[in-house]
């Protein structure tokens, strides 16, 4: 037994929390955020700072920068520095700045897919155009192809790459190797890499990510990496990310438009919950970790015994699940939609997330058990159903 009660269920329905934003009776395993209290050294430094009473403006303090950087130094091998940081009020926000900066009206900004849908949002909204190189299953893992990947790099009208590292939604833990050959291709074709690193603290106990500006001298001289708490300790509503850009020349870039865009001021609340998770959260993630892990397990279990037409590929981090439905499926893309209507049951289908992703269902593991466990009678139910229909 731990030190921490990840079997509590947690009443969000009254909070104006958009994953519970549902039917009663429906049961949300949707959207990528938790149903755990977060770290309560973390809520107990925010309540602290609430108790003064005056919320007004904020500045990014020293306190912020120590953070991430012994975090990331402590846990992830990444020597941050000081003035390679720089702050905004979201990874997403992140993104649709760089895109705008640093790429022109139709040129193409590449994806491994199936890959997490709003990037497909940041791209076209921001006047780019998606080249997607799509991921390929070898020997019962996720792999990049990297022909097709330097096809997509070599096109004179790329100018960025948008990497998942770890990957969502197939959960891949991409290598040293990998990250540092991805590095190579976009150094050759002169592509800038933007690495999206916010699932990297949601890994299998043992398990540990390579952030992508490690891999190489190359990677880190041609990289933006946005980091954030946010999903590791259920603070997405706080609003805070920071981007890391070694590089000044490209930093400056960056730094301009995402100020440009005035997503680089820090509310009270965004500054404060980053110090608590980074410095007083740790022993709560690796008991949340051990928890994520048993529920992929007992999922995995419970799919291989009773919804043998389906296949999962284990994930090595986030807390999703990436299930392959295409013998359920056989083309059709309603699985998802009818397993809602019928059960209550809220995925999301494949097909939102690009090339590759058709016949697949997105699952959301970060809850308590008794949930997961509700989730997945659900599913059989709704396939159940599916099939005989």
């Amino acid at each position: 037994m731990g030190k921490y009660d990840f079997d509590k269920i947690i009443d969000r329905r009254s909070v104006w929390a958009e994953k519970w934003d549902v039917k009663e009776g429906e049961l949300p395993m949707w959207v990528a955020d938790m149903d755990f209290e977060t770290a309560p050294e973390i809520k107990e430094m925010l309540i602290k700072r609430l108790d003064v009473g005056a919320y007004g403006y904020s500045y990014v303090p020293d306190e912020w920068y120590d953070a991430y950087i012994s975090w990331w130094g402590r846990r992830h091998n990444l020597r941050l520095q000081k003035d390679e940081l720089i702050f905004s009020t979201g990874v997403i926000p992140t993104i649709s700045s760089c895109v705008r900066k640093l790429t022109t009206p139709n040129e193409n900004v590449v994806i491994l897919t199936p890959v997490y849908n709003v990037f497909y949002n940041c791209i076209v909204n921001n006047g780019a155009r998606v080249l997607e190189s799509r991921l390929i299953v070898r020997d019962g893992r996720w792999e990049i192809d990297f022909d097709d990947l330097e096809e997509k790099l070599s096109n004179p009208q790329t100018s960025l790459m948008l990497l998942c590292n770890p990957h969502n939604p197939v959960g891949r833990i991409w290598e040293k190797n990998e990250l540092a050959r991805i590095g190579e291709l976009c150094s050759k074709y002169h592509v800038t890499v933007l690495s999206d690193e916010i699932h990297c603290d949601i890994t299998d106990p043992g398990k540990e990510y390579v952030p992508f500006a490690t891999a190489s001298d190359i990677c880190r001289e041609i990289s933006i990496t946005a980091l954030a708490p946010s999903k590791t300790f259920n603070i997405a509503g706080m609003a805070s990310s920071a981007v890391s850009v070694p590089d000044p020349f490209l930093r400056h870039k960056v730094w301009r438009q995402i100020n440009t865009d005035e997503c680089g001021e820090p509310s009270f609340m965004a500054v404060t919950a980053v110090v608590a998770a980074f410095t007083r959260g740790e022993e709560w993630l690796n008991e949340l970790n051990a928890y994520i892990y048993a529920n992929k397990r007992y999922c995995e279990e419970f799919i291989a015994k009773n919804i043998p037409e389906a296949t999962l590929i284990h994930p090595e981090a986030t807390y999703l699940i990436w299930l392959d439905c295409t013998k359920i499926t056989k083309g059709r893309q309603d699985l998802a939609y009818f397993i809602r209507e019928k059960t209550g049951l809220y995925i999301l289908p494949g097909e939102l997330y690009g090339l590759g992703g058709q016949g697949f269902l997105r699952i959301n593991l970060a809850c308590p058990l008794s949930m997961v466990r509700d989730g997945m009678d659900r599913l059989r139910k709704g396939i159940e159903l599916y099939n005989i229909g």
